[in-house]
């Protein structure tokens, strides 16, 4: 598969320029179909063909069908009419500082953590990035809030103590998980099922529909409320690949692709309950436990990147406090 990405992104860079009715870009993730993410992009698809009048379309690759979220990434940056889902946490090799809109209990209001990605701060943040090969193109998606599911009870973080918690490879999420107690593992999302069943990890943290959709609760039956991340996401391609569309193009991308963050915003508000009665109704165990013993332990996260710029953490917190 590898391989083949590759070859592709060498033939379209050799293409050149690219006509509007030739456009077809690529929309990786790992999540399922049905699952949120999903929909949201097959709304996104039709917004874009609708805008477009047929001449620009996205083609969908649900369940890593194009490989891991880094490996996309990195075909995007090479050149390859590829966008994908990913964090902030994915981009600190870029700029440290973006990490810190991933941190834990920043906030627990996804409305003040948009703001933060409309202020002048991020927009100077994303312009660098664009220089270095990231192109931003959907900046107000709303993942949702990442939970706790493992396969034995966790209600304090001292029962996070030598369990094994699959997180994404990402430095944000591996240190506050560590910062709250648990082993922190990292792994594609897809993998995430078997290891598992085959006691590789004792957990996984993730929001409730993601959970759900990759059908993680039949291998683990608790599931601790700990709200530790109010996980926005971004979705971006490459800058070598986009250099090569027409303006209009890219404006429309941008555009419709706005449309469905907001959508994103309605379905994750809308899912949480459903998700979590069914997940009640197959024999998970709902704990509910005191949020503030994991804050507390969880604040650690924001001493561990010296990298830094200095007063980022306050800079921040008052811009979400405005």
């Amino acid at each position: 598969m590898k391989l083949i990405t590759l070859t592709t992104a060498l033939a379209a860079i050799l293409a050149g320029p690219l006509a509007a009715q030739e456009v077809t870009v690529r929309v990786a993730y790992e999540n399922n179909p049905g699952e949120p993410v999903d929909l949201v992009m097959n709304r996104w698809a039709e917004l874009v063909t609708e805008a477009s009048g047929g001449d620009v379309a996205l083609e969908l690759f649900p369940s890593s069908q194009l490989g891991a979220k880094q490996d996309v990434i990195e075909q995007g940056m090479m050149g390859v009419n590829v966008i994908t889902i990913a964090d902030v946490g994915f981009l600190t090799d870029y700029d440290p500082d973006l990490g810190i809109l991933f941190g834990p209990y920043l906030t627990d209001s996804p409305e003040k953590l948009f703001e933060i990605y409309e202020s002048d701060w991020f927009k100077e943040k994303e312009a660098a990035l664009r220089e270095k090969g990231i192109h931003i193109v959907i900046s107000n998606y709303l993942y949702g809030t990442r939970q706790l599911l493992t396969k034995t009870p966790v209600e304090t973080p001292d029962d996070l103590a030598g369990l094994k918690i699959r997180t994404p490879n990402n430095p944000m999420q591996i240190r506050a998980i560590e910062a709250m107690g648990g082993t922190a593992t990292p792994m594609p999302l897809g993998d995430v099922y078997p290891a598992l069943t085959q006691g590789v990890i004792d957990g996984v943290e993730n929001p409730l529909a993601v959970l759900h959709g990759q059908k993680l609760h039949e291998q683990a039956k608790h599931l601790s409320m700990i709200g530790y991340l109010t996980n926005t996401s971004l979705w971006l391609g490459g800058e070598a690949y986009f250099a090569t569309l027409d303006p209009e193009v890219v404006q429309m991308l941008h555009e419709t692709g706005h449309q469905a963050g907001l959508y994103s915003q309605e379905l994750a508000a809308e899912s949480d309950a459903q998700m979590l009665a069914d997940m009640e109704a197959q024999g998970v165990q709902v704990t509910y436990p005191d949020i503030a013993l994991f804050r507390e332990r969880a604040m650690a996260f924001y001493e561990m990147f010296p990298e830094w710029s200095d007063g980022l953490y306050d800079q921040i917190q008052a811009q979400l406090q405005d």
